[in-house]
């Protein structure tokens, strides 16, 4: 007698091409397809990673477009998406107090952030689902955990924390306290797990950390594929890769390279990722007179060579959850340099695998200098980030676990 498969849905805001959604994945890809019967629904409906899933994966989407959110169609794509959830089922007037509150309260902290004040109505106005689910997972805050808390069914149900809860401006009255329809809610990092417990202590019994799985021989194979670095600059190569955010606060890294320039030293430094700071990253770049050496690179479908080839891998921002981009350049053996702010210090031992610096051009230049005045150092934190993502399979287990509880 053939076995019953688990039917489980994930959700997820949009698929392109970032650390989340390369997370899940190698998530999905760690998946028996003979043991799971595994559905995917995109709240945006939209992404390039679309190509990427594992050929088991059922998309739900009735209307998907693999344009990315990032590139300039893209955005005009979603944003007409974004007006479609408004109308339909009257979701702008019957959420109309709940935009007023929170955008009241977004004023009184100093930050407005539309995006967030419309997940709620883009999970609102989303299509709808009448299967019942052994487990569905909300592989993002904001948007795809409203849906899976008010619009699926399902036996149990497993929220994804990303980033420091607080510092990405969530509230308790942004998510109108949705966490209590979890039975689990994984968070990507220690740090990550005590700032969110921080707005719900009351769920801190529920809440675990769940380290991001990533397909490591995979990216060690992409690394080896043709692309990386097209021109012929001699002197040392930087990079970082992220999307073009005012988290990533690139402008920092921008007179970091100035200040290395004016030491007479001689680097470049490239960034992978796109983002809607890019005019901005831009003017001061210019105003430095950095154009030959401070590179936006846009985003790339293969960042993999480029990490494979650099002499110094930088990711400063002000914070994270936990950097997939920092994960992937340990796994192929770059020396690393971080800024000291949430989530970059769980992933850094500073002076073992990788430097952990305060978030100043200057101290990011300093880090930069101390790696290329100790190369054998510099050698050894790079062998030994590499060592680091063996065995990632006690991880998955968590996941599955949830079936074990209850008979599920």
């Amino acid at each position: 007698m053939k076995k019953t498969m688990k039917k489980i849905l994930f959700t997820i805001n949009t698929l392109s091409r970032a650390g989340a959604e390369t997370a899940l994945l190698a998530l999905l890809q760690q998946l028996d397809p003979e043991e799971y019967d595994i559905s995917l629904f995109v709240l945006m409906g939209q992404g390039e990673l679309i190509s990427e899933l594992p050929p088991y994966v059922h998309v739900l989407n009735d209307d998907y477009d693999s344009t990315s959110v990032l590139h300039k169609s893209g955005k005009k794509k979603m944003m007409i998406r974004v007006l479609r959830s408004l109308l339909n089922r009257g979701t702008v007037l019957r959420l109309f107090p709940y935009f007023m509150g929170n955008l009241c309260d977004m004023l009184r902290r100093g930050t407005i952030s539309v995006e967030k004040l419309l997940w709620r109505a883009l999970s609102d106005g989303a299509q709808r689902c009448d299967t019942t689910y052994d487990l569905a997972v909300a592989y993002l805050e904001g948007g795809s955990t409203y849906y899976v808390a008010n619009h699926v069914n399902a036996v149990k149900k497993a929220a994804f924390v990303h980033i420091d809860y607080q510092m990405a401006g969530y509230t308790r009255k942004l998510d109108l306290d949705c966490y209590r329809e979890f039975d689990k809610i994984f968070t990507v990092s220690d740090e990550v797990k005590d700032q969110f417990n921080k707005s719900y202590p009351e769920y801190a019994h529920k809440t675990e950390v769940f380290h991001n799985i990533l397909n490591v021989p995979e990216i060690r194979r992409k690394s080896l594929l043709s692309g990386g670095f097209t021109d012929d600059y001699d002197g040392t190569r930087i990079l970082t890769i992220g999307r073009l955010t005012a988290q990533k606060a690139f402008e920092v890294s921008i007179d970091a390279l100035k200040l290395l320039k004016d030491a007479g030293g001689k680097f470049r430094w490239y960034v992978l990722g796109e983002g809607n700071q890019r005019s901005f990253l831009e003017q001061k770049i210019s105003e430095l007179g950095l154009e030959e050496d401070f590179i936006l690179c846009g985003a790339v479908d293969n960042p993999y060579p480029y990490l494979l080839q650099t002499d110094l891998y930088v990711h400063a921002s002000r914070f994270e959850g936990k950097s997939i981009a920092i994960q992937e350049a340990q796994i192929l053996g770059c020396a690393v340099l971080v800024s000291d702010c949430s989530g970059n210090r769980e992933q850094v031992s500073d002076g073992v695998d990788g430097r952990i610096c305060p978030f100043t051009p200057e101290a990011i230049r300093d880090g930069v200098l101390w790696y290329m005045e100790h190369p054998d150092e510099k050698k050894q934190c790079a062998v030994r980030a590499g060592q680091k993502y063996e065995n990632q399979t006690a991880e998955l287990n968590k996941l599955t676990a949830l079936f074990e509880e209850d008979g599920v």
